[in-house]
């Protein structure tokens, strides 16, 4: 018996969307995108924005560069994210999340994110006994900060990516399919510049992230692309006060893979147009992906998501969230509103979120409340 992926995995995936006409099927879509999905409680609560927030224990995965800013010299973090709940109780992502600052200009940090899709039973009729396979994806990865001036920094982070979804059936061998990627990020935070009636910050970040190689599972062709991203984001801090705060971030994404498209001009995207897809290189890909929508510039900008989160801070022990991602129909349909809320009790932080889709396509993390936790501790620095 052959190698075979579930067809029930289709689903799991954001980035896996299916349509009819061949519009939609010019969704883009990559291998391990659970790269993608908001790790942390924060950020989700917020629209899935974190380019360009403040640094916190979970900046690994949004924008490494930030931990230059970091006001602890350590944070640990762990988030715990239910997937698919309301049909199955055992699909999730977990992330654990670790930064040093090392001095007033530089930190390091390292995380691990876990993607369980659960025990499956395999078995090839009713009354035998099931094999038990427990499919599952993890990157583990670290970074180095670096500030180039007294408020800007930038980061480069290395990546190992695992992806073990194929399930070995009778006498079959599968195997896992492995790559690495790196991530370019800088981060750029102001002075607290003084207004009429409040005090102010500007904030602005960029990551390119997840460069690298193709994921291979069956060695025949180029494989699969992994969710190379260009995100960018500007935000702005109000300080009411010494005891209120609103921040403001706006962020947009896109995927630097290229666009499924009609090679051969027969009026259909099939299968000899996936293969010579899949012969593009992931570097010329990228680069392509900013000028090969079929129906042109205003297909590529398309492609961009967006989304705007806010959060109001008191006493820098309670926030409160909310945010809204926008991605349009014909390239995925992600739409949603998020909230979310914070508490922070000495050097402990707990963050909450919770997601409700305003898209036709509902997404998996519907009714998922999120959690977080961080700890904080060591020196304190002052970047105010």
């Amino acid at each position: 018996m052959k190698k075979f992926i579930i067809p029930i995995l289709l689903v799991l995936f954001v980035c896996k969307v299916t349509a009819q006409d061949d519009e939609q099927n010019r969704v883009i879509t990559t291998a391990v995108p659970f790269l993608l999905i908001s790790g942390d409680a924060r950020s989700a609560g917020m629209g899935d924005v974190g380019v360009a927030t403040s640094a916190d224990a979970f900046s690994q995965q949004w924008n490494p560069a930030k931990y230059a800013f970091a006001l602890s010299k350590n944070g640990i973090g762990a988030t715990y994210t239910p997937y698919l709940s309301q049909l199955v109780n055992d699909i999730f992502l977990g992330n654990l999340t670790y930064y040093n600052r090392i001095n007033e200009k530089s930190a390091f940090a390292g995380s691990l994110r876990f993607f369980s899709l659960g025990d499956i039973e395999l078995r090839d009729t009713a009354d035998q006994i099931p094999l038990i396979a427990s499919p599952n994806q993890f990157a583990i990865d670290g970074s180095y900060a670096l500030r180039l001036s007294e408020r800007f920094s930038m980061a480069v982070t290395g990546r190992y990516i695992t992806s073990d979804l194929q399930l070995q059936v009778g006498d079959d061998d599968s195997s896992s399919a492995s790559t690495f990627a790196v991530d370019i990020s800088g981060y750029y935070q102001s002075e607290e510049v003084a207004y009429d009636d409040f005090d102010g910050r500007w904030r602005a970040g960029f990551n390119i992230s997840n460069i690298g190689p193709k994921l291979d599972f069956d060695e025949v062709g180029e494989g699969d692309n992994i969710p190379t991203n260009l995100g960018l984001g500007a935000g702005f801090d109000f300080i009411l006060d010494e005891y209120n705060k609103v921040g403001v971030t706006a962020e947009i994404n896109k995927l630097l893979v290229p666009t499924p498209r009609d090679f051969d001009g027969d009026g259909e995207i099939n299968a000899e147009d996936n293969q010579e897809l899949e012969d593009i290189s992931f570097f010329s890909g990228i680069f392509e992906s900013f000028s090969d929508a079929p129906d042109g510039f205003s297909e590529e900008l398309q492609e961009y998501t967006w989304a705007l989160g806010v959060e109001y801070i008191y006493q820098d022990s309670f926030s409160f969230r909310t945010g809204y991602f926008n991605e349009t129909e014909n390239k995925g349909s992600r739409k949603f509103l998020s909230i979310g809320a914070g508490f922070k009790y000495t050097a402990i932080n707990i963050d909450v979120s919770y997601l409700f889709s305003t898209s036709r396509i509902r997404s998996p993390l519907e009714g998922t409340l999120r959690f977080g936790l961080t700890f904080n501790f060591g020196d304190e620095y002052d970047e105010y």
